[in-house]
């Protein structure tokens, strides 16, 4: 997966430069963006019900095939110089059509191929991967545009795909629990939601996620304009504020990793929670670049803290039988909900300014957190 996450962020480097190349609007940068989100938000549920139904290792083969189709489809179109914005849009909303269907499954596969015990050492693992690759693939993707060509950089990442499909054909997975595929994807779908509205924690932790997807991580989108005009420090002071949030992700992950399975995963989540919020608060009111630089250290490690403890919970408390449609509803409110917050905070950046609307989504997040801690402390002991 890590050879495959580096091809996919060379290919969203290139994309995003030929869609300003063909369009010069950034509008419609946005749009690209938003078409590849949706079904995510549309399908991920009915993906976790595919997950519990089916062998995720055969899920994952299929969905990791199309994309590296889809890949395929797009450098052809751009070498050939017939590639259009309209088309870029259709390979978007494919691409976010199989995301849904791949993402639940490869979320719920992990505690078969490594057991519960080591759970979280997996998910920090893959974190790792993930946060190395956001480095890597992006600095390979202006060497590549520049040597090879946008077709070359998709050409790259569809052969990337090769990697993990390997990986998959290799690996053993046992298919679990056999469940009847008689009843329809709807009232599978109806007992996961109502499985998880019966399940505190698992509800809580879902909510959780939800809260952090819609008014805490729109900052990211947001940091040009804290680069530009409240910390004037231009375009190389942006590289370093988002290196700043990558490193700390990094340093959060590789002391997940090295913890392994360690009591009270709860109290960590809650304490990682409210680091959170209140490094989003401190970070609004900044205007100090290094004071801004250590606030977002903060914020990447407390983040990727917060999201891996929650998936792993969400994993050890889910039975065999709904992980798929649990991890499900994880990606629903964690990916799906995302560019909802992105826009409410874009519009609201309108009104009120990147501060104040920073800073109140910290307020948010840091009220909803401290209720949690209060009112349902059995979190804390999971």
């Amino acid at each position: 997966m890590f050879i495959s996450l580096i091809g996919t962020w060379i290919q969203a480097v290139a994309q995003s430069w030929l869609v300003f190349q063909l369009t010069k609007s950034a509008f419609l940068l946005g749009v690209v963006g938003f078409l590849a989100s949706i079904p995510v938000f549309l399908l991920s549920l009915f993906g976790g019900v595919v997950a519990d139904r089916m062998n995720k290792r055969s899920v994952l083969i299929s969905t990791q095939s199309a994309f590296m189709v889809l890949a395929f489809i797009l450098a052809i179109w751009t070498q050939m110089k017939i590639i259009t914005p309209v088309q870029i849009m259709l390979i978007a909303v494919l691409n976010g059509i199989v995301m849904a269907f791949d993402a639940p499954s490869r979320q719920a596969v992990v505690v078969e191929l490594v057991g519960k015990d080591h759970l979280l050492n997996a998910i920090a693992l893959n974190s790792i991967a993930f946060n190395s690759s956001r480095v890597i693939g992006p600095a390979l993707a202006g060497i590549f545009i520049a040597s090879i060509g946008m077709s070359g950089c998709f050409y790259v990442n569809a052969m990337s795909f090769l990697a993990a499909i390997t990986a998959l054909l290799l690996i053993k997975i046992s298919d679990g629990p056999k469940r009847s595929t008689k009843s329809s994807l709807t009232k599978d779908l109806t007992e996961g939601l109502r499985f998880i509205k019966q399940n505190r924690p698992i509800l809580i932790l879902i909510t959780m996620v939800g809260v952090t997807s819609l008014f805490g991580v729109s900052y990211v989108i947001l940091m040009p304009i804290f680069a530009n005009d409240i910390l004037k420090v231009g375009v190389k002071g942006l590289g370093v504020l988002m290196s700043a949030g990558g490193l700390g992700a990094l340093v959060a992950a590789l002391l997940l990793a090295r913890l392994g399975d360690f009591k009270y995963k709860g109290r960590f989540l809650i304490f990682s929670l409210i680091i959170f919020s209140f490094s989003l608060i401190l970070f609004s009111l900044s205007r100090i670049y290094l004071f801004s630089l250590v606030t977002l250290v903060l914020l990447g490690w407390s983040s990727v803290s917060a999201i891996a403890l929650m998936n792993t919970l969400l994993q050890q408390l889910a039975p065999d039988e709904v992980r798929g449609r649990v991890m499900s509803a994880f990606m629903f409110t964690f990916a799906g909900i995302m560019p909802f917050g992105n826009l409410i905070s874009g519009a609201l950046s309108q009104v009120w300014g990147v501060s104040l609307t920073v800073f109140m989504g910290g307020i948010i997040c840091s009220i909803f957190f401290i209720i949690i801690n209060i009112k349902y402390a059995d979190i804390r002991n999971i």
